[in-house]
């Protein structure tokens, strides 16, 4: 079995951190158990790109128990969990490349060497691993079937690659699917987003004014938490209806070039590149903060910001950059950019991990099943996998619903005689 990981006598505490957290994902357990005993996944390989933390060590643990052979590289270079890498090498039998603060060399590297597993799935975050076998290596299209999409810019590019006509696997965008939108995007997202600035900065948010850079569920969720934490929250957005519903929320909502005078935290969550730009940066107050919680280290854009600096203070608090700007103003970059809830936090919290992962779980065992019937495009995850997830997750919370009854399933199918009753 490949591996390259740091220290293998972190095996451990790895073990520990893994199951401490498995106590906080019941679905996905329940889950894993009926792998387990159905072994729905026996000998698939899959390659897999995602933060290397002790709640993915779970879904891959869940994978593993119901059959697959898995080969594993870290999705981000910020976030490794150096324990939670030797526990998955060397009890769980992972194929790892991974290890924290990786160069762009070895960060390409690790994602190549994960496909040197000639897999029949990809599970990727961000696009990576579909754009390395399209692009170098499209030998291995032969025997890959489909995969799963974990973020919203992954997502992206797929559509991207699909109108293009260049994508050539059916690839299921697990970020759109209903409860991973609700759980980890709003809920997820929105907490451990501030939870990351608040570890980088230790700053009080009372009273401040945070600039909140898109309105999609990430933003959403961002704006909620903000707001209750005492903070004045203003939206800036490129899409109308996004912009019209932030101001029904009670936002306020301004372009950028505006929000960039007034705001003490920014924080992107779009998907897009060059989010906050030169002119934005020049307007800015004295000790503003960056921060970006989009999946790229592209929505600020730190190049820029380098140029703009006479002097960089690399490391002045943990995860925090100081850019001194020509007239005497300083601007923090958190995390370099990249994901602050991942780098500066300890990412989502594990009982929302524990939807999103259930939900891409039962996505992989569907595309087990159902590939051959599949041709290359973008797919939905199937609405009745989404009711499971939501299902499990449900009775580990002891919440009871109320079902339909034969004549309400009626009322509501298409076409029946009794859809609309006569009042008569």
């Amino acid at each position: 079995m490949s591996h390259d990981v740091v220290n293998r006598d972190l095996v451990q505490a790895g073990a520990q951190r893994i199951d401490s957290v498995e106590r906080n994902m019941p679905a996905l357990r329940r889950v894993r158990e009926r792998f387990a005993v159905e072994r729905p996944l026996e000998e698939l390989r899959i390659a897999v790109c995602m933060p290397v933390t002790a709640e993915t060590a779970n879904a891959l643990r869940t994978l593993h128990a119901g059959g697959a052979e898995l080969a594993l590289a870290s999705s981000n270079p910020l976030l490794t969990q150096e324990d939670t890498a030797a526990a998955l090498v060397e009890e769980y039998g992972v194929a790892m490349n991974a290890w924290a603060g990786p160069d762009a060399m070895s960060y390409e590297h690790n994602l190549t060497t994960v496909l040197d597993s000639d897999p029949h799935l990809l599970l990727d975050d961000g696009c990576d691993l579909v754009n390395i076998v399209h692009l170098e290596r499209p030998e291995l299209l032969d025997t890959i079937v489909g995969g799963c999409e974990q973020t919203t810019a992954g997502v992206t590019r797929l559509r991207g690659m699909c109108t293009e006509g260049i994508l050539k696997l059916p690839m299921v965008a697990v970020s759109e699917s209903y409860t991973k939108q609700m759980m980890d995007n709003r809920f997820g997202t929105g907490q451990s987003t501030v939870d990351g600035i608040m570890r980088a900065t230790g700053s009080m948010l009372a009273g401040c004014v945070v600039v909140v850079a898109g309105f999609g569920m990430c933003g959403r969720g961002l704006a909620e938490r903000f707001r209750g934490m005492g903070t004045r929250v203003v939206v800036t957005e490129v899409d109308p209806a996004r912009a019209l519903d932030a101001v029904l929320q009670g936002y306020t909502v301004l372009p950028m070039a505006e929000a960039a005078a007034i705001g003490d935290v920014f924080v992107t969550v779009t998907g897009n590149r060059d989010v906050i730009r030169a002119e934005h940066i020049a307007r800015m107050k004295n000790g503003a903060v960056l921060a970006n919680s989009g999946h790229f280290d592209v929505e600020i854009h730190s190049g820029v910001l380098a140029d703009l600096s006479v002097e960089v203070n690399f490391g002045v608090c943990p995860q925090t950059d100081e850019y001194v700007l020509d007239n005497g103003r300083r601007v923090f970059l958190l995390s370099e950019g990249y994901l602050v809830n991942l780098g500066a936090g300890e990412g989502n919290p594990p009982e929302v991990m524990d939807m999103s992962l259930s939900v891409k779980a039962l996505t992989v065992e569907w595309l087990a099943q159902h590939h051959a019937d599949m041709s290359p495009c973008v797919l939905d995850v199937p609405a009745t996998i989404d009711a499971e997830a939501a299902r499990l997750e449900l009775a580990t919370l002891d919440v009871g619903i109320d079902h339909l009854t034969p004549d309400q399933k009626e009322y509501l199918h298409p076409g029946t005689a009794s859809r609309f009753p006569s009042f008569h």
